[in-house]
């Protein structure tokens, strides 16, 4: 039997198979530049949702990225060990732990932000400034607002 090299030219036509496609290669090159940093994607998420929301409770960071409670109890353990964020008893209810970003955690964040723009930008290097705004517009228009992580169009990365 004959290897097929490629998708069929139908699949390859369709838009859930290119928007596949278009993530995997996104995943792999905002993952690779996480990397120099030492940070993993969904690390990544924590801590920028941290940085833009202020302190934030681990049910709250779960809820809001989609992340298992087991699972964003491991990675605020990894960025705690690595002294990028705080928790602490919450002021408001202390049945509840709040994380905080450190000093430390916030300059990371800064050249996490730079290498993932950068990342994006090899991503849709293709695309004239018009067509990648358009293209976020489209995306944007697609995503359900109710998935996680989901939000308004912001004209922004």
């Amino acid at each position: 039997m004959a290897e097929i090299p490629r998708a069929p030219a139908h699949i390859r036509t369709l838009p859930s198979w290119l928007l596949g496609r278009a993530a995997a290669r996104g995943h792999r090159l905002v993952g690779e530049a996480l990397a120099r940093v030492g940070l993993r994607m969904m690390h990544h998420a924590v801590l920028s949702a941290v940085a833009e929301s202020g302190p934030l409770s681990q049910a709250e960071l779960g809820r809001g990225l989609g992340i298992d409670r087991k699972d964003m109890v491991a990675i605020l353990d990894d960025l705690q060990g690595e002294g990028l964020v705080t928790r602490a008893p919450d002021v408001t209810d202390r049945r509840k732990n709040a994380v905080a970003v450190t000093a430390s955690g916030r300059r990371l964040l800064r050249r996490a932000v730079r290498l993932g723009a950068a990342a994006n930008d090899e991503l849709t290097a293709a695309l004239s400034p018009a067509e990648r705004a358009q293209l976020v517009d489209l995306l944007t228009r697609i995503v359900q607002p109710g998935e996680p992580c989901a939000a308004p169009p912001h004209g922004g990365r």
